[in-house]
């Protein structure tokens, strides 16, 4: 009995450990065949199901704890989509669902009301164009080892210098995602500081960020590309003498020795550092050494600046030897080198350039004008020898000379010809005009007859004007003795409203004109130019009117020249290595002014800068904002002081104006041109 009390409280107070069923299994395949849903009849959290995959054959297991299959589910059911069969095996703890795939899949578990959703997607393929893996390792001699795994060795890679930066470009490649990172290594003391991956083109880039002085060589064995990045000396040696603000990083070591032989420390630095070490016969001599834990690569330093040596690296040998014997070694190697130069036959071979005219290429090969060799050969690429033709009509160039020349030729032409990128600079200029003008003025007259006289200012009579006989010949109007009338404003004439006052006697009379105007504008100008050119290739684009005006030409006559009056955009772009774009840029505004005594005004709004921008965004490269505020008053003295009647005797004018300009650029990189 108490047995049975035990058990009861065990499920009350674990209800997961309370057994739960399996009521059925439904596979739903999508259209696309790449994704299936398999839903499970059982009323369980996801957090409870443990799940795991194997890789060979493709399986994902699923653990249902503390659940039982149903009597309507088969204990092996036939798949469909990715799934080739499901089967099922349970225990006193668990069931097990055995889901075998026709292939990889990724798959995510959820919870939805009494079930169970299990779904698999195909797994994507890998990338056959992607980089692998990329790796920098530090050398014996402070050198810096960038290995990359390519993704096919079918894929080629060009290495240049540019500045301080190594710049590697692998076509057809793709970077993933873990790849594309700034991986900084100044702590490995090697010239290189970074190194990055990024898409270009159609292709990847690498980017390696030097420092100090170095030299490199870089090799492509199938699928594997390493470049080796050495420190080289002020002096030019690979590792002669102490180098100013060099880092060096070998395994340390501490050395005592007294009258010890040159060749014995060597040895002992090979030894201690497993770098194969050549030694000339003529290196001599003994020292005293009394060192402790410094780098060995140090201590090779300092043991080649107190004898004089130098060193050469040759792949993975250090040849050591005198200063002088190094220099005469090299000098013979140069002089044996020209030797062959001018004795080794010459070839012939024509170059087709698709995109670059051949013309471009005289300097470089020493091609004067009239296509005879120029005798300052001094920065030309062909050697004495050597002689070059260019053909305008086919675009071609052939060159006569020996066959390491032809392959620097060749190599100059696979660098300079090819598709240049092009921009699309796309400009916007706002014009904004807000305007405000109110006038307010009067026209008063006072006029007084007599018989026989007439008081005033030289009136004309009523009726005169019209070719009427006045009925009283004695009574005249004269002209208004106070005129402020308003100004018109953009040729519209204001509006008036007027009144006579005069006496039981009709002989004083009183002429009260009131006029009035107000004007309110806004306008704005939207001018968009757009143009597109070539990379680092001036653009030119303009639109406009050009307005004739005269100009004196000499015995007394005239001639008729022209004013611009155009909207123009000129513009520079350069494509940078990280993908903006640097404009050098030009923008006019001009419009037909106001007529002065010396001709037609030109209003011109002109800005010129130079500004770096990224591929598709947006800049304001400039912006003028001008408001005009004024107020005019016209009056008689004293009268116009006058409270309230004093507007008689006042003119009022007022202006209120502003003016916006705004330029904004954005310009984008268009695809280069695929060759023929």
């Amino acid at each position: 009995m108490k047995m049975i009390l035990l058990l009861l409280t065990l499920l009350v107070s674990h209800p997961a450990l309370a057994e739960n069923r399996l009521l059925a299994i439904h596979l739903h395949p999508r259209t696309d065949g790449a994704t299936l849903e398999l839903r499970l009849e059982a009323p369980m959290d996801a957090a409870q199901v443990q799940t795991f995959q194997l890789v060979d054959p493709p399986q994902l297991i699923l653990d249902l704890p503390m659940t039982a299959a149903s009597e309507a589910v088969s204990r092996s059911l036939a798949g469909s989509g990715l799934v080739k069969r499901i089967q099922l095996a349970s225990d006193d703890e668990r069931l097990r669902l055995q889901v075998a795939l026709k292939q990889a899949a990724i798959h995510a578990l959820r919870a939805e009301e009494d079930r169970l959703l299990v779904e698999l997607v195909l797994q994507p393929a890998p990338d056959p164009a992607a980089l692998q893996g990329i790796s920098l390792q530090r050398g014996a001699l402070g050198e810096a080892r960038l290995s990359v795994e390519l993704g096919s060795s079918e894929q080629t890679v060009q290495v240049r210098q540019l500045g301080g930066r190594l710049i590697a470009d692998i076509s057809g490649a793709t970077v993933p995602l873990p790849l594309r990172r700034q991986v900084q290594t100044g702590q490995l003391g090697t010239p290189v500081t970074q190194y990055s991956a990024l898409p270009h083109q159609e292709g990847a880039r690498l980017v390696l960020e030097m420092q100090g002085q170095w030299r490199y060589h870089a090799y492509q064995s199938r699928r594997r590309l390493v470049i080796d990045v050495l420190p080289v000396s002020s002096g030019g040696g690979a590792g002669a003498g102490l180098q100013e603000g060099k880092t060096y990083g070998g395994h340390r070591l501490s050395l005592n020795f007294q009258n010890i032989e040159v060749r014995t420390a060597l040895q002992v630095l090979a030894e201690h550092s497993g770098v194969n070490i050549v030694a000339s016969d003529t290196v001599t001599g003994q020292l005293s050494l009394r060192l402790k834990d410094l780098p060995w690569d140090q201590v090779l330093d300092l043991i080649l600046q107190a004898r004089g040596l130098e060193m050469r690296r040759h792949g993975e040998v250090l040849w050591i030897a005198p200063r002088d014997e190094m220099l005469a070694r090299e000098r013979l190697e140069l002089e044996q080198k020209a030797m062959i130069a001018d004795l080794e036959p010459l070839h012939a071979e024509s170059f087709q350039l698709n995109y670059q005219r051949a013309d471009t290429l005289r300097k470089a090969l020493g091609i004067g004008e009239d296509g005879s060799t120029q005798a300052n050969r001094r920065n030309a690429l062909l050697s004495r020898r050597g002689s070059a033709m260019i053909d305008s009509h086919t675009n071609q160039l052939l060159v006569t000379d020996t066959l390491a020349v032809l392959a620097n030729v060749r190599k100059l032409i696979e660098r300079i010809d090819v598709a240049s990128r092009q921009v699309l600079i796309e400009a916007r200029i706002v014009e904004a005009d807000d305007s405000f003008s109110r006038n307010l003025g009067v026209k008063l007259g006072l006029a007084a007859t007599k018989r026989g006289a007439a008081i005033g200012n030289g009136y004309a009579a009523i009726g005169e004007q019209s070719g009427q006989t006045p009925a009283t010949p004695d009574l005249y109007l004269r002209e208004p003795a106070l005129n402020l009338r308003s100004e018109s404003l953009g040729g519209a004439a204001p509006g008036s409203f007027a009144f006579t006052l005069f006496n039981a006697a009709a002989q004083r009379f009183l002429n009260i004109e009131l006029s009035a105007l107000e004007a309110d504008g806004r306008g704005k100008i939207v001018s968009s130019p757009r143009l597109i050119t070539a990379d680092q290739q001036v653009a030119l684009i303009e639109q406009g009117e050009k307005i004739p005006y005269q100009q004196a030409a000499g015995n007394g006559s005239t001639a008729t020249a022209f004013k611009k009056a155009n909207l123009k955009l000129e513009v520079t772009p350069q494509i940078t290595p990280d993908g903006n774009v640097i404009l050098e840029v030009d923008v006019n505004k001009d419009s037909r002014g106001s007529v002065t005594p010396g001709g037609l005004a030109i209003n011109t709004k002109h800005i010129k800068t130079k500004v770096q921008v990224e591929d598709g965004g947006t800049v304001v490269i400039g912006g003028i904002y001008t408001q005009t505020d004024n107020d005019h008053e016209t009056r008689v003295p004293l009268l116009g002081d006058i409270p309230v009647l004093g507007a008689l005797f006042r003119s009022q004018s007022k202006v209120r104006d502003k003016t916006e300009l705004l330029i904004f650029l954005t310009p984008r990189i268009a695809a280069a041109p695929r060759p023929y």
